[in-house]
């Protein structure tokens, strides 16, 4: 890609990832053209589709939270690193207002963009709740497939107005039931 046209589509990206900040990820495409200063065609020469510019703008995050998990499985103990885990994944599915759906969508759909970032994020997180489990710092009865569907709920609760402010505390009050001995803060 020439240098100019990755200027053009980095940019896009971090319009696009403050406009779903603010937002949420139902912004009109038109609406992230007109704050990045271009035309609606320049922004879909670059991503054709809706969902193509959230696997581009989501993918980053998705791999940085999925090298985390990695980091976390070779140092410190089994229960800090899955509650580290746990809270960074929470606060991240937290600042694009919306995501949670469209990951819990795109996990089932395998022709989603978003599917195969989706299935990565999740085996990290049971692979770190296995790590848990297998110290006897995790319950045993829940699996990835959970971990990942309570990280969706805990940041549910960051998005609803209402119930952000008890979110930390139910963040809380959740890591307790599945790990042992939390250590909340």
């Amino acid at each position: 890609m020439r240098a100019d046209a990755r200027k053009n589509r980095d940019h896009l990206l971090a319009v696009a990832g403050a406009a779903l900040t603010e937002e949420g990820v139902d912004v009109s495409l038109r609406d992230i053209a007109r704050r990045a200063d271009v035309g609606l065609a320049t922004l879909l020469r670059h991503f054709p589709t809706r969902e193509a510019l959230l696997d581009a703008l989501l993918r980053t995050s998705f791999d940085e939270l999925t090298a985390r998990a990695a980091e976390l499985e070779t140092s410190g103990s089994p229960e800090e690193a899955l509650l580290v885990w746990l809270r960074d994944c929470v606060a991240w599915t937290t600042e694009y207002r919306g995501v949670t759906v469209l990951m819990a969508a795109a996990i089932e759909d395998t022709d989603s963009a978003l599917h195969a970032s989706c299935v990565t994020l999740r085996a990290a997180g049971a692979r770190l709740l296995a790590r848990a489990q297998a110290a006897g710092a995790a319950r045993g009865d829940i699996d990835g497939t959970d971990l990942f569907a309570l990280i969706a709920a805990l940041a549910w609760l960051g998005d609803q107005p209402s119930l952000a402010p008890r979110a930390d505390h139910l963040f809380d009050v959740v890591a307790s039931a599945v790990v042992s001995g939390a250590r909340t803060e």
